[in-house]
């Protein structure tokens, strides 16, 4: 946006400031403020045509400078998930390198192994007690590998959040104070989801070891009561399971990818938000609940309100140059 074509759109946006005063007094019967309550106007469909051709002149005025903040806003958070990203890239390629091992390290295909279950019921005792303890000690160390990666994708948000915080201020039409507590929910929430997503990691590695054991235990006592156990059979199962592992964790890890992806468009649409006349801004009138909806329009006008204000006073618009 050029230099000239701001001052005109800030020129043109205080002339209107008296129009959107006119606007909010209209709305005065609708919120109640400064007399009784009192009930839906005698003409609520023409209270709500008349209120959509004021929205609807507010928005085209408005449109072209929200547009360029929505767009600015939106390509630092597009930054902010591409500096999470090789954080979780990390995590997937730390399960499958993990499973890769862990299958290495209980293996029970072999000649040696085939001999040792052939010898008797205590040698195939011994060595299924052997993979017991195996599982115990192996998931126990994985469990241990994956906490610096864990800590690391937690460190790693609240770093990006903040750098966020610093890129997004000059382009973002929020206060200063409403940008602040977009930027600290989102901190928050992307910290809770971070913190959950090791804790269910942990429980996945919790679960193999207890079916691992588990079936190690059962194997024990069949040998004691049958034929002796194929080994075969033995890594086929334990291969199963290290895969089950592996898809259920892969599966968590991409839906907490999914969940940045919501929770910053979520943040988006608070620091950018749609035009006046947009269907997402205004509320439906003629709801079952009609103070709530009122409420609602009040509230996001209040916002734009509060953000036009800052914007037109306190906000220099030759930061929003090119990216």
């Amino acid at each position: 946006m050029s230099v000239p074509l701001r001052r005109s759109l800030k020129d043109s946006l205080e002339q209107d400031l008296n129009n959107m005063d006119n606007f909010l007094e209209k709305l005065g019967p609708l919120s109640g403020q400064g007399r009784e309550p009192s009930s839906l106007p005698h003409d609520p469909v023409g209270m709500r045509q008349q209120l959509q051709e004021e929205l609807e002149e507010v928005r085209a005025r408005l449109e072209p400078y929200m547009v360029e903040v929505h767009e600015r806003v939106g390509w630092n958070l597009d930054g902010l998930r591409r500096q999470l990203k090789p954080y979780t890239t990390d995590l997937m390629e730390q399960v499958a390198l993990r499973v890769q091992e862990l299958q290495e390290q209980l293996r029970l295909v072999g000649e040696d192994t085939k001999a040792q279950l052939l010898e008797g019921v205590d040698e195939a005792r011994g060595l299924l007690q052997e993979l017991q303890n195996r599982v115990m000690h192996h998931t126990h160390r994985v469990k241990a590998l994956f906490h610096p990666y864990a800590q690391r994708l937690v460190t790693g948000i609240e770093h990006h959040v903040q750098e966020l915080h610093r890129s997004v201020a000059p382009h973002a039409a929020a206060s200063p104070a409403r940008l602040s507590r977009c930027v600290q929910v989102l901190s928050r929430k992307l910290t809770f989801k971070a913190k959950a997503l090791h804790a269910r990691i942990r429980q996945n590695l919790d679960q193999l070891r207890e079916e691992l054991t588990a079936f190690a235990r059962a194997s024990t006592d069949s040998a004691e009561e049958g034929p002796d156990p194929d080994p075969q059979v033995l890594s086929q199962e334990v291969r199963q399971r290290l895969q089950a592992f592996r898809h259920d964790t892969f599966l968590q890890i991409a839906a907490f990818t999914r969940a940045i992806d919501q929770e910053t468009e979520e943040v988006q649409l608070q620091l950018a938000p749609p035009p006046p006349g947009h269907s997402a801004f205004a509320p439906e009138f003629l709801q079952d609940d009609n103070s709530q909806a009122r409420s609602k329009l009040q509230a996001r006008l209040d916002d734009l309100w509060e953000d036009i204000n800052y914007s037109l006073h306190d906000h220099d618009f030759g930061h929003l140059g090119e990216p």
